[in-house]
């Protein structure tokens, strides 16, 4: 057994979190290009998402993709604790190379507690990573809106050691900013907020996440989440996902813990994430409609739109779209598909929202057979 004179020094790991349309993906595939970052595992936990396809070059294994900066990347497949476990195992036996950092992108609606209970307080992770870091993205245009609607948004600006304001550039003025600014200071004293574009050396490595210079309420939020281990728990050994755990290096034990953190159920159930297919091009006009028609019917009830568009006019060639409530972020025609499925697929999160409303709207527009798929609690719907 490693004994303390032998044990592994603890691998570096940053929670990249924010709301749902924040900018988590767009800045981490920057972070990633920085030498800062060599020989990083992303994982990601994003739940209708396109996320990092446009990086992603050839897999590496089932749930580990080689993105185009050299690092790797995973998907929380139904616990971050099993991932977490398993990227060890894989490291300590040689499987792959020794990553040297941790960047974990969780979903936008992602309660932070439950994670950070998990990173801090697990008797074998704690071991082997060190929390350096909460960084938390805030949209400028739609941030006081979100945080009035969103408690998972108010929980993770509280968590962070490190905020970003995004798309401050989309508001009309810098005045019209200082209401959120003002809010973000009352939920988070003496946090200093940073630039989209900030350094990868200011985000990540910067030190130990230190717990107890962060607001109280998050200490308070950290104790109920362990306090309320006992209501969560499973009795789950893990052995159904296919990998027995080892007991060389202490990874064999029990896990007895809330791990439901990126379940939809733990959020208001009137939020819903599910899917919208077209097996044949669309004409750009039709889609151009189809949205306008989406945002001016329900506007701030659509929390965020993203997938891939086989436009008529560009065979080969799918449209990125992204829209964060009433915004539809310009679209990027990427060169090729990142993958063999060439339909057109949008994934939709929406709240107070009946899916079929909208898989109706989409099949009229097509004028041909569509469908919306309701994701699965905890289920990664990837477009």
């Amino acid at each position: 057994m490693t004994g303390p004179e032998t044990r592994p020094a603890p691998i570096p790991l940053t929670l990249l979190t924010g709301f749902l349309g924040a900018g988590k993906t767009t800045l981490l595939n920057r972070l990633l290009k920085d030498p800062a970052l060599a020989e990083t595992v992303v994982i990601v936990n994003e739940f209708g998402e396109v996320a990092l396809d446009h990086l992603m070059i050839e897999g590496v294994e089932e749930n580990m993709i080689l993105l185009a900066s050299g690092c790797l990347c995973c998907t929380i497949r139904d616990d971050l604790i099993v991932t977490l476990e398993d990227l060890l195992r894989r490291r300590d036996n040689g499987r792959i190379a020794p990553f040297q950092r941790v960047v974990i992108e969780t979903t936008g609606l992602a309660d932070p507690a439950p994670i950070l209970n998990v990173l801090i307080n697990h008797p074998y992770l704690a071991m082997r990573f060190k929390l350096d870091g909460v960084v938390t993205l805030v949209d400028a245009v739609n941030g006081m809106a979100t945080l009035d609607a969103h408690e998972e948004a108010v929980k993770q600006v509280v968590a962070a050691d490190r905020l970003i304001l995004t798309k401050a550039d989309l508001a009309p003025n810098e005045a019209e900013l200082a209401p959120l600014r003002d809010r973000l200071a009352a939920l988070n004293p003496g946090i200093t907020l940073l630039k989209p574009d900030a350094a990868a050396q200011a985000l990540v490595g910067s030190g130990l996440y230190d717990l107890a210079e962060r607001p109280q309420m998050l200490r308070q939020w950290l104790a109920d989440e362990a306090l309320g281990k006992a209501d969560h728990h499973h009795g789950q050994d893990h052995a159904h996902d296919g990998h027995a755990h080892d007991d060389h290096h202490g990874h064999g034990h029990d896990h007895h813990h809330g791990h439901e953190h990126h379940d939809v159920n733990r959020h208001d159930a009137s939020i819903r994430a599910f899917a919208l297919t077209a097996d044949t091009p669309i004409a750009q006009a039709t889609f151009d409609l189809f949205w306008t028609l989406l945002r001016s019917t329900h506007g701030p009830k659509l929390l965020r739109l993203k997938g891939l568009v086989n436009l008529a006019e560009q065979p080969g060639q799918p449209l990125l779209v992204h829209a964060v409530q009433q915004i539809l972020h310009p679209p990027l025609l990427l060169e090729a598909w990142p993958d063999a499925d060439h339909r057109s697929r949008l994934v939709l999160i929406v709240r107070d929202i009946d899916p079929s409303v909208v898989e109706r709207l989409w099949a009229a527009f097509l004028g041909q057979t569509s469908r919306a798929r309701a994701a699965a609690p905890g289920h990664n719907v990837t477009a």
